[in-house]
C-alpha cells in the first residue's frame, strides 16, 4: 500500500514510480497541462494497479479509444486487491465510460465518493465537467461546497468554486473565490480564467486584459484549449471594449492560430476558440478582416473527424460551413446531430432538444435565412438555457447577439429593443449593445436614438 497525493491508499507493486506518475497526472488535470498522457507511465510501471488502469482508460476514451477495453479489463481483473478508494474511483469512471451513461447517476456516484474521500480534487473536477455538460452549475457548486471544509487552503479548489458561482450569476462571490485561488497559486489557470470571466461580465475590459496579459507568461505549459481559450477571452475584451481592431487580429493570428505550430497542439481545441472568435467578429459586421481565415478554417472543419466531438464546436462548425458556402457539408453535420439525438435515452433526448434547435438556427443563420432562424429560436429565446451543449454563459452569449441582430435585420425593432434593454440591465457597459439599441430606436423614428448613440460613443472611447 502506498499513499497518493490526497493521502489515500493505493495498492501498487511498483514502489513509488506508479504513484509518482498518478500524482503527476493529477497535477496535469488540475492545472490544465498538456502532459496528461503521463498516466500511461503509471500503467507501464504497474500493469495491475486498478487506479492507474481506470484513470488511463478515461484518458484514452478521448485520445486512443481502442485501448479502453483492455485497460478496463485490467482494472476489473484486479479489483479484489484494490483499496476502498480505488474501488470508488473505479465505480465512478466505469459509469462514465458506459455508452449510454446516465449523467445524473454518474454525478451521484461522484458525490458519494467525495463524501468518503473529500480531498480527491481530480474526482471533483470530473464531476464538475459532468455538471457542465448537463448545464447544472447548481450541482457543480454543491459538490465543491461539499468538499471545501476538507480543502480550505488547497491549491486549485477556489477556481473550481469560482466557476459555478459565476455561471449562477453570483459575480461578487465568484470574484472573491477566484482571487483567493489566485492568491494561493498565481499560476492556477482556472482561477485566472474565472477572474477574467467576472471582469469581462462586469465590463471591466481594460482591467481584464491587463490582468490576463500579465498572467500569460505562465500559459506555456497549458493544453491547447486552455491556452487559446484564455487568449479568446482577451480578444473578446478588446472586441467588446472597442479597442483598435488590430488588437483582435493580433491575438487571433499570434496567440490562437499560432498554437497549431506546436508539435503537441490539439487542433480541435484550437478550432473551438478560433471559430468562436470569428462568429463574434461576424455578428459585429467586421468579418471582412478575417475572410481568408474563415475560409481556411471552414476548409479544415469540413473534415468529419472534427464533427461530433463537442456539441458547442458542432454549433460553430454549422455556422462556419454554411456561412462559407459549404451548405451541403453543414446539412450532413446537422442531420448527423439529429440522428444522434434520436438514439439517446428519453431523458437525454429531451435535454438535448434545445441544443438541436440552436444547431438548426446556427445553420440557417449561416445560410442567411434569418426568417427561418428566428422561427426556430422563437420569441422567448435565451441562450443561457442552452448550457447542455457544453458551453459557458459567456460562450453562449454570442447566440443572443445573433438573435438581436437578426431581429433588427428582419425589421422587428420593437422586440429587439425589448430584449436588448433587458440585457443592458445586466451589462450596461457594452458599447455594441448600445449601438444595436440605437439602431432599433432609429428604425422606429424615435428621438431617444440620439442620446443612446451618444452613450455608445462615450463607452467606445472609455476603455482603450
Amino acid at each position: 500500500m502506498m499513499l497518493d497525493r490526497w493521502g489515500y491508499e493505493v495498492n501498487t507493486a511498483s514502489s513509488s514510480s506508479c504513484i509518482s506518475s498518478i500524482n503527476s497526472y493529477y497535477h496535469q488535470v488540475l492545472s490544465y497541462g498538456r502532459k496528461r498522457d503521463v498516466i500511461m507511465e503509471a500503467v507501464d510501471a504497474d500493469p495491475n494497479c486498478v487506479l492507474a488502469n481506470i484513470l488511463a482508460a478515461l484518458f484514452c476514451s478521448s485520445h486512443d479509444p481502442s485501448r479502453v477495453p483492455s485497460l478496463v479489463h485490467a482494472a476489473t481483473s484486479n479489483l479484489e486487491k484494490a483499496t476502498p478508494y480505488e474501488k470508488a474511483v473505479f465505480e465512478t469512471i466505469n459509469c462514465m465510460l458506459s455508452p449510454n451513461r446516465d449523467d445524473e447517476v454518474a454525478v451521484e456516484l461522484h458525490s458519494k465518493l467525495l463524501k468518503e474521500f473529500p480531498k480527491d480534487l481530480v474526482s471533483l473536477k470530473r464531476a464538475q465537467v459532468l455538471c457542465f455538460y448537463m448545464g447544472r452549475a447548481d450541482l457543480s457548486l454543491q459538490l465543491v461546497q461539499q468538499v471545501l471544509p476538507s480543502n480550505n487552503q488547497q491549491d486549485f479548489v477556489y477556481g473550481m468554486l469560482a466557476f459555478p458561482l459565476l455561471e449562477l450569476g453570483r459575480m461578487e462571490d465568484a470574484e472573491k473565490a477566484a482571487k483567493k485561488g489566485f492568491q494561493i497559486n498565481k499560476e492556477d489557470p482556472w482561477s485566472q480564467h474565472a477572474l477574467c470571466h467576472v471582469y469581462q461580465y462586469e465590463c471591466r475590459f481594460k482591467e481584464a486584459v491587463e490582468f490576463m496579459e500579465d498572467c500569460s507568461k505562465s500559459w506555456g505549459p497549458l493544453s491547447s484549449f486552455m491556452n487559446t481559450h484564455n487568449w479568446w477571452h482577451v480578444a473578446l475584451c478588446y472586441l467588446e471594449g472597442n479597442a483598435p481592431f488590430e488588437k483582435v487580429c493580433e491575438i487571433y493570428e499570434n496567440r490562437i492560430w499560432k498554437e497549431l505550430d506546436r508539435i503537441d497542439a490539439s487542433p480541435v481545441e484550437v478550432y473551438l476558440n478560433a471559430v468562436g472568435l470569428l462568429l463574434r467578429v461576424h455578428v459585429r459586421g467586421r468579418i471582412h478582416f478575417f475572410e481568408d481565415y474563415l475560409k481556411m478554417l471552414a476548409g479544415y472543419l469540413s473534415d468529419r473527424a472534427f464533427w461530433y466531438l463537442e456539441w458547442h464546436l458542432d454549433l460553430l462548425i454549422l455556422w462556419a460551413l454554411a456561412c462559407t458556402g459549404k451548405s451541403s457539408e453543414a446539412r450532413d453535420l446537422l442531420e448527423g446531430l439529429e440522428s444522434k439525438v434520436s438514439t439517446m435515452n428519453p431523458k437525454k433526448r429531451k435535454l438535448m432538444q434545445k441544443g438541436l434547435t440552436l444547431a438548426e438556427a446556427a445553420y440557417e443563420y449561416g445560410r442567411g435565412d434569418f426568417t427561418r432562424a428566428l422561427e426556430l429560436l422563437g420569441p422567448d429565446f435565451d441562450a443561457e438555457s442552452c448550457k447542455m451543449v457544453g458551453a459557458s454563459g459567456e460562450q453562449l452569449d454570442v447566440f443572443n447577439e445573433v438573435w438581436y441582430v437578426m431581429l433588427l435585420d428582419a425589421g422587428d425593432a420593437k422586440k429587439a429593443i425589448e430584449v436588448i434593454e433587458k440585457q443592458l440591465k445586466k451589462r450596461s457597459g457594452t458599447p455594441f449593445l448600445w449601438r444595436l439599441l440605437e439602431r432599433g430606436y432609429s428604425m422606429l423614428g424615435k428621438q431617444e436614438a440620439e442620446s443612446i448613440g451618444a452613450k455608445a460613443k462615450m463607452l467606445e472611447a472609455a476603455y482603450f
